[in-house]
């Protein structure tokens, strides 16, 4: 029985993964940009009249979630959050974007950078807010993890995050005992 009849009488699931995996191409972060908009409102706020950290929380993992799934083409769900980082509140009424992009894809997992912004109204000038990195995993319609295509950064930006990608997901593995500190290499690197 040749190759190809073999791959042929696969279920369709398998002949899809398999499929997948043979056609796997890099892609860029450009091809998971992915950008909401939105403005404060009054039933979004706490009693200084600033959005709720959990409201932004809830847009910045809305938001990385079809930034995973536009890189990965595939169900995700998220594994953890990495940072954020509220550095300015966010006041009722403001025009607030919250961009994301893939800045590293490990075998199963992909790291979304997030970048909030809030916008003046009237000059139009954007000022940034905050920022979170968030990991996602792709599964499969049963839930088990699937490979996602690898990353190919373009921008300088674009790079510094793929190569720090590496020593975040080291550190979280070392600080949760799933990694000797030994083997951390990027880490080490650091010290050396």
């Amino acid at each position: 029985m040749c190759f190809k009849n073999i791959v042929s009488s696969l279920p369709t699931y398998q002949r899809l993964v398999y499929l997948c995996k043979k056609n796997m191409q890099a892609k860029k972060p450009s091809a998971s940009l992915t950008t909401l908009t939105d403005l404060v409102l009054p039933s979004e706020t706490n009693p200084l009249n600033n959005l709720f950290g959990g409201e932004l929380l809830a847009r910045m993992d809305r938001a990385a979630s079809i930034t995973a799934g536009r890189h990965s083409r595939r169900i995700v769900v998220t594994a953890s959050v990495n940072h954020v980082a509220f550095n300015k509140a966010i006041p009722l009424g403001t025009v607030v974007t919250v961009e994301g992009k893939v800045s590293r894809a490990f075998k199963t997992s992909m790291e979304i950078y997030l970048d909030v912004w809030i916008e003046d109204r009237i000059s139009g000038k954007r000022t940034k807010a905050n920022e979170a990195i968030y990991t996602f995993v792709a599964v499969d319609e049963t839930g088990s993890p699937v490979e996602v295509p690898p990353l190919e950064p373009e921008t300088e930006l674009e790079k510094q995050r793929f190569d720090g990608a590496l020593r975040r997901k080291q550190l979280s593995l070392v600080l949760a005992g799933k990694m000797k500190a030994a083997d951390a290499t990027e880490l080490k690197a650091l010290f050396v």
